[in-house]
């Protein structure tokens, strides 16, 4: 993916997430992809050199709290992130 966003500079959104070691890390978030009937945020690392994207299931707690889990599925990851390349094929350049 070249080093463009999907959102003007002012628009950009942020999370912060915290890891498995407590650290908290910075993603830009660049969409929410619905698979199989579960939510999917897919995300890329603020601090980065390259262009990889984190794909992490949405796991409601309440109508406020949400959980993001790591997908250990390769085929769910796969299926994702060929929904997230077709709809921004427009919009993006992804290197093969």
């Amino acid at each position: 993916m070249e080093n463009e966003t999907l959102l003007p500079e002012e628009e950009v959104s942020i999370l912060t997430l915290t890891d498995e070691n407590g650290q908290d890390v910075n993603f830009e978030y660049l969409d929410c992809i619905e698979y199989e009937g579960v939510e999917y945020l897919v995300l890329m690392p603020e601090d980065e050199e390259d262009d990889s994207v984190v794909i992490l299931e949405v796991e409601p707690v309440d109508e406020e709290v949400e959980n993001y889990l790591a997908v250990e599925d390769e085929a769910v990851l796969n299926a994702v992130f060929a929904i997230f390349k077709e709809k921004f094929k427009d919009v993006l350049e992804f290197e093969e």
